[in-house]
């Protein structure tokens, strides 16, 4: 997909950080339409207001992606509207923190509900219209670095976001013959409200044994502007990339991950 114009994204988690730079982003590069679904009504109504004073078409819908439901509904109104999109980022996620001896079920269930079924539900209820309509299209899917490398005091976490590389880079190769192309985002720190994911956790998700929750992870590198990573994952769909590395930073640690599994077949016992 070289260009965006006249084109129609759906924009998980857009409410605020990536998710709504994304969305602005697309509707400055001329997307006919631009639809937010976030869990959080009066921000997604807000990144919707921006879309529609840049000139684009816009809908807020307040969507859990951990809910099949709710995301198949988001899909039958998007596609209803304005036809089945173009465009498909499932961005929303949520940051879980705390050693993995620690976690308790919540924290899986919640962690893996929005963090992975939620692009599961995404390619579900949307996949099989894109492919439809026959127009081509892209998927981007927001994992983070913790997706490429683990850190400890980020296990649950970071099993979601290796999933959804590990899906995203299957489903780059199965969809090739649609004409649909697939990017997947690899950022490291970007000045997101991820440290408070707790603010979206579910009653009936929170940790029984109370409290407050573990301190987030400090992580290495700068924080970057939620509006770079758009750009960068805009010029990545452009250009037909898989991965968006947003930062310089992550080179090395991505270099000594690879010499580790090289050692590991040329030293093998």
């Amino acid at each position: 997909m070289t260009s965006f114009d006249r084109r129609v994204a759906v924009v998980t988690g857009g409410g605020s950080g990536i998710g709504r730079a994304l969305a602005l982003a697309l509707a400055r590069a001329k997307a006919r339409a631009v639809v937010v679904a976030d869990l959080d009504e009066p921000a997604a109504a807000d990144t919707a207001a921006g879309i529609a004073a840049l000139g684009a078409e816009a809908l807020a819908v307040r969507t859990d992606v951990a809910d099949r439901a709710q995301v198949e509904a988001l899909a039958a109104r998007v596609t209803e509207r304005f036809g089945a999109p173009h465009v498909l980022c499932n961005n929303a996620g949520v940051a879980v923190y705390g050693e993995l001896e620690r976690a308790t079920w919540e924290d899986w269930q919640w962690a893996i509900g929005v963090n992975l079924w939620g692009v599961v539900h995404g390619l579900l209820s949307f996949l099989p219209r894109m492919i439809a309509a026959g127009e081509g299209g892209h998927v981007v899917n927001t994992a983070s670095m913790a997706g490429l490398i683990p850190s400890q005091g980020l296990g649950v976490y970071t099993t979601t976001k290796y999933a959804v590389v590990g899906l995203s880079e299957t489903l780059a190769r199965d969809l090739r013959p649609h004409g649909i192309g697939v990017t997947v985002i690899c950022p490291m720190g970007v000045a997101t409200r991820i440290r408070d994911s707790e603010r979206g956790r579910p009653p009936a998700l929170r940790n029984p044994a109370g409290g407050p929750p573990p301190r987030p992870v400090t992580l290495i590198g700068r924080t970057l502007d939620p509006d770079e990573v758009a750009r960068q994952t805009l010029a990545a769909v452009r250009a037909g990339q898989l991965y968006v590395i947003t930062h310089d930073e992550a080179l090395e640690p991505l270099r000594r991950r690879f010499a580790r599994l090289e050692r590991a077949v040329r030293e093998r016992p």
